[in-house]
């Protein structure tokens, strides 16, 4: 996609430089466009614990390549590969990008071709999730087409929640991918956003990624949503995931699955769009078997904004005195969704579903 009309990718290897890899950083937008330096695999775990880079396919891929910095800076992989996974847990493809790497060095000896191998396998990973970003959106789009049908051509409101976009990948998005497909093909869209309390990636980089590309959108308080599906104002919620399991629970961002209760006391089609790598193969309960991630109090107690100087400024919201509780996910039962939108397809949220498409998983 493009920022102020140049085409980026979230994460790459320095040109000219390949001991450094580059990322946005998606702390500071959308008010300031920053890109850090990546130089050692500590970097890349701090990245992924402080939100640098963040949304469960650009954690992969950042997992990725902080492996190949690790060999590269002389530190034993296996170590490496602990400190990756313990960075955030609730993000499946982070567990799936390391494990791809350990399996594609696995009874090599030799340092050079260690490295060449991991660096080699990380540009994979992350061109691959370029494709199935570009697939999940070919197929959502038939959906929103379908919608645009119904509706004689009129606008097609789509609600989503907190940043499944090319931020949150390396280029399309998940959620956003059938979007993006839509407005190219000239369908009349507009974007309901949630602000996405408490880091507010939706305020902040939904609306940001939408601005840049011109989607005509509104951002919303996370409470709206329901009022506006009473009200006939959305038309289909797409959404996207960190875990999902082979029975179709889905862990998304806090704030996902009151969304998805509206929408089906609303009779509005609610789809989850996720590449397969955010699947879960080995877990079918969500409630009970994915770990949900406690983070700092402080994103609650404090917002980050631009003040009247400029200059990016903390604020305190609450009394410092109040205790705060910073859930980061919770889960949205396989019954409230309407279908998976997947690179192979959309299918049921169920089991009997997702071996259709993915049938070698069985």
């Amino acid at each position: 996609m493009k920022v102020n009309g140049q085409h980026y990718h979230t994460i790459w290897v320095k040109e000219g430089d390949d001991s450094i890899v580059q990322a946005i950083d998606q702390r500071v937008l959308p008010h300031q466009f920053e890109i850090v330096d990546l130089k050692t695999c500590n970097d890349t775990v701090t990245a992924i614990k402080d939100m640098i880079v963040r949304g469960a396919p650009l954690i992969g891929v950042t997992a990725a390549y902080g492996m190949y910095l690790a060999v590269l800076g002389n530190e034993n992989l296996q170590e490496a590969a602990q400190k990756l996974n313990a960075s955030r847990p609730t993000a499946i493809n982070l567990a799936w990008a390391v494990n791809e790497q350990l399996k594609t060095v696995e009874g090599l000896s030799d340092r050079g071709e260690v490295i060449a191998k991991l660096l080699e396998n990380a540009h994979r990973i992350k061109t691959e999730d370029i494709v199935i970003s570009r697939k999940i959106g070919e197929h959502g789009l038939s959906l929103i087409e379908e919608m645009s049908q119904n509706k004689k051509g009129e606008t097609v409101n789509i609600l989503t929640h907190c940043n499944a976009g090319w931020l949150a990948t390396i280029d399309w998005g998940t959620a956003t991918s059938p979007i993006y497909h839509a407005f190219e093909k000239g369908i009349k869209v507009h974007v309901w956003v949630d602000e996405t309390r408490p880091r507010n990636q939706g305020a902040n980089l939904t609306a940001f990624e939408f601005n840049q590309h011109g989607i005509p959108h509104t951002i919303i308080s996370d409470n709206t949503g329901g009022h506006l599906m009473q009200h006939g104002m959305v038309d289909m919620a797409i959404v996207g995931t960190d875990r999902t399991t082979i029975q179709g629970d889905v862990a998304n961002k806090i704030g996902t699955y009151l969304k998805a209760l509206a929408a089906y006391d609303n009779n509005i089609p609610f789809y989850v769009a996720l590449p397969s790598t955010s699947i879960d193969w080995d877990i079918k309960d969500g409630l009970k078997e994915i770990p949900i991630e406690t983070r700092s109090e402080n994103e609650v107690k404090y917002i980050q904004g631009k003040a009247e100087n400029g200059k990016l400024t903390k604020v305190l919201l609450t009394p410092e005195s109040s205790n705060a509780l910073n859930v980061g996910f919770d889960v949205t039962p396989a019954r409230l969704v309407t279908g998976l939108i997947t690179e192979r397809g959309i299918c049921n949220a169920n089991k009997e579903g997702i071996f259709q498409l993915f049938s070698e998983k069985k």
